[in-house]
């Protein structure tokens, strides 16, 4: 081997010792770094909390590593195993470095190939030898992956990048290429929860979650924004101040990571990690081979070789936040009481072990010697609400209140077929479409229509086969193969669309005469729930008083609708045309933004509309609404929440100027409101008349 050589790194990253608080999200993304077999760390937060600054101070913050000069995957010439084939090959004089260890940036918007590697093209039409072109998890080998806004990336690739920190391994099959390669990282991912929640599957992939904590103190604020401004005036000056506790952290590591094959793990120890787990109904094992490891790693960082129960306290907060079983929207919140009762009990008894060395209690606990709660100390329950209390009638018209929301339902799957091969930009889980997105899956090829987007290269030597001796005859090339322009073809590419469900809410006061809204609100969540399942984006559209408001833009965080929909009051008149006209503003605002958009409108109302916005009557104006609905031929579906003995059937004909569903509130039921549904969903490809 040549002399080694440093790689200088020019860029000059926030020293990871001086950010401010977030002590959680530190402590997990060191505890990952010094052993990587934990499996990574989730970062929940909302924005401005450090949390991508600390992922790439971290990068800075850890040993330099060695590595052959010009390897894309990051082979150690101190290893003889596990080498990729071009070291194995590689003669002795291969020059090395020493750098610092990588750190790629995962975009939310990568493919497949470009994330696990691909087909040279390059080198198969010039040669005609599969020759395979690693991607990113190949340079991520002995560094760190970071991912932000890893919610927003598709489930697909997510599994792939989990796959592969847990194996330690990258295996590729595709286009005719069988390969594996090493791909032993630290997985970092950070999301803002506004933006939507990962898959429960998906969340029990990562070893660690921490949330972190958007508020600070007044002091804290200070000494975050002088840091800030003092690194960015002068980052080498601000770096130089940091230096020393930068590489006392960074030798703490260093020991950690030779400390942690001496550390042991107890059997009381164990038991009191399974037992945990069982308390907390942990689904599956991943939770405790997790905090077994993690306990283990915090005994070693802080400089001992035995787990003691303190080590298991903290890697339950570390591993089960996202573990916890839980209902659909429910924010995860781990019962830190439970926890500290549950370790308090273990140490008590292993203090009493000490002192009464007698034989007596060993062997002799049972499970329920670990539960926190006696039955006495359990929360009181909750008194039944008075159904009579609030009650009803025209009395409450003018008064504002506020309904719990009614039990959800199931909802069968609302599929729709589309009947054309537009090619549209989809997203979701809903509907099956030919997609432009290079994320899509590969289902056969065409003429490209312009340039080729995804070159087919399957089908294009395909089409370039049958002509290879006429053309080796007029030219003198040393391609293995000869391609020429016709012969291109372009990938056709399928994948799942979403729809944007708008719900339009009639929130005045005769909604609380007797608890309609309740059952509303539970009809109104129990297609959240499917939207949830389908990945669909949805808005809400409340209207009361005088006017409309909207309550939730489109969005695909459909926890945030979940939580307006609870918050909703109930309360004044009926402004039943504002909230119409409300709905088709988002529309044309969302059309705009996106034409391949698939709107359905959800007008839940008694259709006593009493407010007008302009000089005409007010049902006259919703009729007029409806109308503009309707002759635009946006599916719709309209449910009348109107209940009693006398009924008068006022939003019946707000129903037919839409074109709409008409559903009654006894009515709705699981089946029939997704009949209705899935009945009025557009059809994908039928662009409204406006857009055509």
């Amino acid at each position: 081997m040549t002399p080694k050589t440093t790689q200088t790194n020019t860029d000059s990253r926030f020293p990871f010792t001086a950010i401010v608080g977030q002590t959680s999200m530190k402590r997990a993304l060191i505890l990952n770094a010094v052993n990587p077999k934990i499996g990574g760390v989730l970062v929940r937060g909302k924005k401005g909390t450090a949390k991508s600054t600390a992922v790439r101070s971290l990068a800075a913050l850890l040993p330099e590593v060695t590595v052959v000069q010009g390897c894309p995957y990051n082979c150690s010439p101190e290893e003889r195993q596990g080498l990729c084939t071009r070291c194995e090959t590689s003669s002795d004089d291969s020059e090395i470095v020493v750098r610092q260890i990588p750190i790629v940036d995962l975009p939310v918007g990568a493919t497949e190939d470009r994330l696990v590697g691909s087909l040279d093209i390059e080198e198969a039409i010039k040669t005609g030898n599969r020759v395979f072109e690693p991607g990113l998890i190949a340079g991520t080998h002995r560094g760190i992956l970071y991912i932000d806004e890893v919610n927003l990336l598709n489930d697909h690739l997510v599994d792939i990048l989990l796959d592969a920190a847990a194996m330690g391994r990258n295996y590729v099959e595709r286009e005719g290429i069988s390969i594996t390669h090493r791909s032993e990282f630290i997985l970092v991912g950070t999301m803002n929860p506004e933006e939507g929640d990962l898959r429960p599957q998906l969340l029990d992939r990562f070893g660690l979650a921490v949330e972190v904590d958007g508020r600070f103190t007044p002091e804290e604020r200070q000494e975050v924004v002088k840091r800030r401004i003092a690194y960015e005036s002068d980052p080498q000056t601000f770096m130089a101040q940091w230096q020393q506790s930068e590489q006392e952290e960074r030798d703490r590591v260093i020991r950690s990571q030779r400390l942690l094959p001496q550390v042991t793990v107890g059997d009381n120890i164990l038991e009191l990690i399974t037992s945990i787990c069982a308390e907390y109904d942990v689904d599956g094992m991943r939770g405790d081979i997790t905090m077994y490891k993690t306990a283990a790693t915090i005994a070693a960082y802080e400089q001992r070789t035995e787990v003691d129960a303190e080590d298991v306290r903290e890697a339950a907060n570390l591993a089960l936040l996202h573990r916890q079983r839980r209902q659909p929207f429910q924010q995860p919140n781990l019962a830190t009481e439970q926890l500290d009762n549950m370790v308090d009990d273990f140490q008590g008894q292993e203090s009493s072990r000490e002192h009464h060395d007698d034989g007596q209690g060993e062997g002799d606990s049972e499970p329920s010697d670990l539960s926190p709660l006696e039955p006495n100390d359990q929360d009181p329950e909750p008194e039944e609400p008075d159904p009579d209390a609030d009650n009803t009638g025209p009395r409450s018209l003018g008064k504002e209140q506020q309904f719990e929301v009614g039990d959800p339902f199931s909802i069968r799957p609302l599929n729709v077929t589309p009947p054309d091969q537009r090619t549209r930009h989809a997203s979701g889980r809903r509907n099956v479409t030919i997609t432009d997105s290079s994320a899509g899956r590969y289902v056969r090829s065409r003429l490209p229509e312009g340039k080729a987007t995804g070159l087919a290269l399957d089908a294009t030597l395909r089409a370039a086969a049958p002509h290879q001796m006429s053309r080796r005859e007029r030219t003198d090339s040393s391609n293995a193969v000869l391609i020429e322009p016709q012969d291109i073809r372009d990938k056709v590419r399928e994948s799942k669309s979403g729809s944007l469900v708008l719900f339009v809410v009639d929130a005045s006061g005769s909604m609380g005469a007797q608890r309609r809204m309740v059952a509303v609100k539970g009809a109104v969540m129990s297609l959240l729930l499917d939207a949830y399942q389908r990945r669909d984006r949805v808005g809400m559209i409340s209207f009361r008083g005088t006017s409309a408001s909207l309550l939730l833009p489109p969005t695909n965080s459909v926890d945030l609708a979940q939580v307006h929909l609870q918050e909703m009051p109930t309360g004044g008149r009926t402004p039943l045309s504002s909230g119409l006209f409300k709905a088709l503003e988002i529309i044309e605002s969302e059309r705009i933004k996106d034409r391949d958009v698939m709107p359905l409108v959800v007008l839940l109302s008694d259709g006593r509309g009493n407010v007008a916005i302009g000089s005409d009557s007010p049902l006259d104006e919703a009729y007029s609404a409806a109308g503009i609905i309707g002759e635009d031929k946006i599916p719709s579906v309209v449910v009348d929440t109107e209940s009693g003995f006398i009924k008068l059937g006022m939003v019946q004909p707000v129903a037919d100027a839409m074109g709409a569903q008409y559903l009654k509130l006894e009515d709705l039921q699981a089946d029939s409101l997704a009949d209705v549904v899935r009945q009025r969903m557009p059809i994908v490809g039928e662009a409204p008349p406006h857009i055509k």
